[in-house]
């Protein structure tokens, strides 16, 4: 399945279909105000460390992913090796939610970051994000307990190569 998954740079273009996965509430439900979190994603267009992809399989699109470098962004989550990215990504087609798409997924994208050398990547789901969370970890991330976020509490995960 991991192989199905293409990830393909973001592009202005791709603002309208962020803006209508936003209002979905099973994305809203996690990152909130759909308003807000669009001027965010649609703003770091534009910044040259953090990386936005359209997920897709089949060539459908069906999600959104976000890796960042986590010495410029680093807003919380403690002490990490240089080169440590972070990642957040939700699936906006509630068709794909419940099928192992996330997990598959993000083994996908971050087992090629690791292969290409980066030491950890990180990433915080709210506490309360059950589903997230047993994906991350089936997808090979530890937890590395909570920690305190400008969007609130959180709960580092880690996965090491």
């Amino acid at each position: 399945m991991a192989s199905d998954y293409a990830f393909r740079s973001m592009v202005a273009a791709d603002l309208p279909l962020i803006q209508r996965w936003l209002a979905m509430p099973h994305v809203l439900e996690w990152w909130g105000d759909p308003e807000q979190q669009y001027a965010l994603v649609s703003g770091d267009l534009t910044e040259a460390n953090m990386h936005q992809f359209i997920i897709s399989t089949a060539g459908n699109p069906f999600g959104y992913l976000q890796s960042y470098n986590l010495t410029d962004w680093n807003t919380g989550l403690g002490t990490q090796p240089k080169g440590t990215r972070g990642i957040d990504l939700f699936i906006g087609d509630p068709n794909m939610i419940g099928r192992g798409h996330g997990t598959a997924l993000i083994r996908c994208f971050v087992d090629d970051l690791l292969e290409k050398g980066l030491p950890r990547v990180v990433t915080d789901p709210d506490p309360a994000n059950t589903r997230a969370i047993r994906a991350y970890e089936k997808a090979g991330f530890e937890k590395h307990g909570p920690v305190e976020t400008p969007d609130g509490p959180a709960l580092l995960m880690v996965r090491d190569p």
